[in-house]
């Protein structure tokens, strides 16, 4: 492997811990017809419950009033609003304004049409005790296409259907994350030690460097985080410039990842052991077996398939969550943690690091929200649109307003899976140095499971984005600790056993 090859990889690892868990007090307008057209249908608004609480009923009418911004009282109609939800255009004054207005006229609530990024309808206490109508934020697009549907004459109904604390995709990303850093900790493990054995054997096959492992020393640790660091505040101010810069690094490593775990399975085949003929263009003057050729152009394709229809909501998670685990795969492979002090040093800086940017740095930014959450899920005032690829994501399987609001996916940091699992591939190292049955994998893989249970219970108390490696650092270095105590193997395992390479640097 090249000298420069262990910066490579940190890079492409830096953009690795972020978490994504928001909640919005998102809610439905339900649209029907007064004449008996077309089938009621649901569109997402936007609401502040300090205002009032969103009604059940479909007993009032939804009035188009959207010619004025309802900011004084000429606006208002000669008979008021009796007995229904007007519809007004965002600007010119404040909400309470326009609510107080609206309240005053009979209106049974008000939806503000917005042609920008919908954002809660605020106010402060006294107004907020004020007001007795429910008050939400209802995109231009939908509002166009009410009236398109269903003409002038409808009714509506503002609901909050209540959320499950858990949807049911948290299982399947359950499953995921605790299936790759197992799958990854029990292959890095396996590969490392075999390798090991088979020092005495000559390789001078193009696969040789491939094998090659990067490993961490307190100094590429420090540099990692700093890298951390500065890609994740660059990414906060400058988020529509890098966002494809990310997504780019995204296709090209996810394919090198998803190369790496099929072609052990791809040299199993009975077919296509057909070298190239002899040339002298770059990595083909190795000459390399036809079989694996096609299986880079395989990877190269998925990887560019994903990049061109990345925001088809439909089936492109399935593709993304692929090659994001074939990466994971890949970088829990090639980065070895060799000592479980280095372990524990990783682990408690990046701990530090996902609480400092998910919880304090709220009351640094002038919105208040978290950098680490803004990143992750992508800037509401973003001009693209796009997400950055570095999570798991799955579905909404609950029927849910966040399915109509643009926020139809649950999502966990690649981080998240990343950082455990280099512990967990040490632990299997481990294992099979002292022949302990495996003990201690399994025990840090049901700790980081533990974890991750916990995490989710995190999420669903206190509705807002969680840091992962708030819950499974404690889990994972505790567990394999007291088990390395309790087995009076603690020395051994903190330096490693003697299979620790560059041990002095650490």
């Amino acid at each position: 492997m090249t000298a420069a090859a262990p910066t490579v990889v940190w890079l492409r690892a830096a953009i690795l811990l972020f978490v994504a868990q928001v909640t919005c007090e998102y809610g439905m307008v339900r649209v029907v017809s007064e004449t008996g057209g077309p089938k009621g249908k649901d569109y997402c608004i936007l609401y502040n419950p300090q205002w009032a609480h969103l009604p059940h009923d479909l007993g009032k009418a939804l009035r188009d009033w959207t010619a004025s911004m309802l900011c004084s009282p000429s606006d208002l109609p000669a008979k008021g609003f009796s007995n229904q939800i007007p519809l007004v255009m965002r600007g010119n004054c404040t909400f309470y304004e326009k609510v107080r207005l609206a309240q005053g006229s009979g209106a049974r609530g008000l939806l503000i049409v917005s042609k920008e990024t919908l954002v809660p309808p605020g106010g402060n206490k006294t107004q907020y005790e004020e007001i007795g109508i429910p008050v939400a934020l209802l995109s231009h697009k939908d509002m166009v296409d009410i009236f398109k549907s269903f003409g002038r004459a409808v009714r509506a109904a503002l609901h909050a259907p209540n959320e499950p604390l858990l949807d049911y995709n948290m299982v399947v990303i359950f499953i995921m994350a605790v299936g790759t850093v197992a799958l990854g900790g029990y292959w890095a493990g396996s590969r490392d030690v075999r390798k090991r054995y088979m020092k005495h054997k000559r390789d001078d096959g193009p696969e040789k460097q491939e094998d090659e492992a990067v490993d961490v020393t307190p100094v590429m640790t420090c540099v990692f985080v700093v890298m951390c660091c500065s890609m994740l505040v660059l990414l906060y101010y400058f988020y529509d410039h890098l966002v494809y810069v990310i997504i780019g690094i995204f296709c090209l490593a996810s394919s090198t990842g998803l190369y790496s775990c099929l072609s052990p399975l791809v040299q199993r085949l009975p077919f296509g052991k057909c070298r190239v003929p002899d040339n002298n263009l770059p990595y083909f003057h190795k000459r390399p077996q036809v079989r694996m050729l096609l299986l880079a152009l395989f990877c190269v394709a998925v990887s560019v398939v994903w990049g061109v229809f990345r925001n088809e909501d439909q089936w492109a998670w399935i593709l993304q969550d692929a090659l994001g685990i074939a990466f994971c795969l890949y970088m829990l492979k090639t980065i070895r943690l060799p000592t479980f002090k280095a372990c524990t040093l990783l682990l408690l800086v990046l701990f530090v690091y996902d609480v400092f940017f998910v919880f304090i740095t709220p009351f640094l930014t002038k919105s208040g929200n978290s950098i680490m959450v803004e990143v992750a899920t992508g800037p509401t005032d973003s001009a693209t649109h796009e997400k950055l690829p570095m999570v798991l994501k799955v579905p909404r399987l609950n029927t849910s307003p966040l399915a109509l609001c643009d926020r139809p996916f649950s999502l966990l940091g690649f981080g998240d899976i990343l950082v455990p699992g280099l512990l967990v591939a040490y632990c299997h190292r481990f294992d099979i140095q002292v022949q302990s049955s495996r003990i201690y994998f399994v025990a840090c893989t049901i700790a980081y499971g533990i974890g991750l249970l916990v995490t989710f219970m995190a999420l669903a108390l206190m509705q807002r984005g969680q840091p992962a490696l708030l819950y499974l650092v404690p889990c994972t270095l505790t567990t394999s600790g007291a088990l390395a105590l309790w087995r009076r193997e603690l020395g051994m395992f903190w330096t490693g056993s003697g299979f620790a390479v560059n041990t002095s640097l650490l």
